[in-house]
């Protein structure tokens, strides 16, 4: 009875593990084609500077210091992917470096000034119908920013698909594997060494008689 329910419920357990590897494939691969789907809907190229070595000119010559530049090219290229859309985020930083003169969003004064240097104090800068005027580089860092991040946003979440995929077929093979054993498809070597010993005094009194 006992080894009745330990094959029963290694049974169920191969069957949940089975069902939830199939789960996880579906879900990563249905995951990973909305990442691209979403991607190729946005109709993103790469410019013609996305190479390194254009980008590495650019950097120099806007006077860019320990900046980690872009390795890979996607100049000309469709974005449909997650990894081709870090890339493309990690060449818009470079980009925004260059339009803000190096400077990250807090590193930037709040508002213009008619000498391009920008300020923080109200009363020193631009005016427009009397109100201090923006520092045009920091709404570029701005927009910069929320792009970028949704496109790294799509690269994490690509490979979280992946994952999911891998972790699906993991799950999918061990199940299957503890199926055939509760299923008694295959003898381990210790059964099949004690039905050996089993039958052979049986064997050598047949042969005796």
């Amino acid at each position: 009875m006992k080894a009745k329910l330990f094959n029963y419920g290694g049974i169920a357990a191969a069957v949940v593990l089975i069902v939830f590897g199939i789960a996880s494939i579906a879900v990563g691969a249905n995951g990973r084609d909305t990442v691209r789907n979403n991607l190729a809907t946005e109709q993103i190229v790469g410019t013609p500077d996305m190479t390194p070595k254009a980008i590495a000119a650019e950097a120099k010559a806007a006077g860019l210091k320990d900046v980690a530049l872009p390795t890979k090219s996607v100049a000309g290229a469709s974005i449909n992917t997650g990894a081709e859309a870090r890339t493309f985020a990690q060449y818009m930083r470079i980009h925004a470096l260059e339009a803000s003169g190096g400077q990250t969003y807090a590193e930037m004064p709040r508002f213009a000034t008619a000498d391009g240097k920008g300020t923080n104090d109200e009363k020193a800068a631009l005016k427009k119908d009397g109100r201090p005027v923006d520092n045009a580089a920091r709404n570029v860092w701005v927009t910069e920013t929320a792009l970028s991040t949704a496109l790294n946003t799509s690269f994490f979440a690509e490979n979280v698909a992946l994952f999911s995929i891998v972790m699906g077929v993991a799950l999918l093979l061990t199940g299957i594997g503890f199926l055939v054993l509760a299923l008694g498809l295959i003898q381990v070597p210790s059964r099949r060494r004690s039905e050996s010993t089993s039958q052979a005094p049986s064997g050598a009194a047949a042969a005796a008689v």
